[in-house]
């Protein structure tokens, strides 16, 4: 997909960040450079624009970011998936491990319907946790994910497993942890 524009050159990765040994890729530098995220943005509506989802889940917060002019280009709602607590009204929740304990996603219970087609959106897919639960969540409503898309992957990680009954698209994977 990442043909006319060089993606890796506008990611920034930060070395030893959250902790030592990890090299962070960081999306901040993609939304600061107006022609990275237009690229982005670009190529999603092209990827999707003659899809038939009915509806995109953005996992909070950096999903958002990239869902939102997603959404409101091929005009179709966008739905928040949200950490406990955070959504008015009544919800549905997907509880998940986290490297050091659990948390809770959820959405609320107006958003989607039964047989609706969705697409599920975050910046990256690292260890999946996340996404799966999002999934799981968004399946519960008896909606299907027909794509879950993020802008960066790293597949290096080998923890995609969880993903493997979804197709899940990226515009950039690193095949290795590196600071080039």
């Amino acid at each position: 997909m990442a043909d006319e524009f060089n993606l890796d050159e506008a990611i920034r990765k930060v070395k030893d960040f959250p902790k030592e040994g990890i090299v962070f890729y960081d999306i901040t530098s993609i939304l600061s450079n107006p022609a990275a995220f237009k690229f982005c943005i670009s190529e999603m509506v092209k990827k999707y624009k003659d899809t038939d989802i009915d509806g995109i889940v953005a996992v909070e917060a950096r999903g958002f970011l990239f869902a939102s002019p997603l959404a409101e280009q091929l005009g179709i709602p966008l739905i928040l998936a949200r950490k406990k607590g955070k959504l008015p009204g009544k919800t549905m929740e997907k509880s998940f491990a986290l490297e050091y304990g659990e948390d809770v996603i959820q959405i609320q219970k107006i958003d989607i319907e039964k047989g609706d087609k969705i697409l599920l959106v975050d910046d990256l897919v690292a260890t999946c946790g996340t996404l799966k639960a999002a999934a799981e969540l968004i399946e519960s409503f008896g909606a299907v994910v027909k794509e879950i898309f993020c802008v960066i992957g790293l597949p290096f990680l080998n923890n995609f497993e969880p993903l493997n009954n979804y197709k899940l698209t990226t515009l950039i994977n690193y095949e290795n942890e590196t600071m080039s």
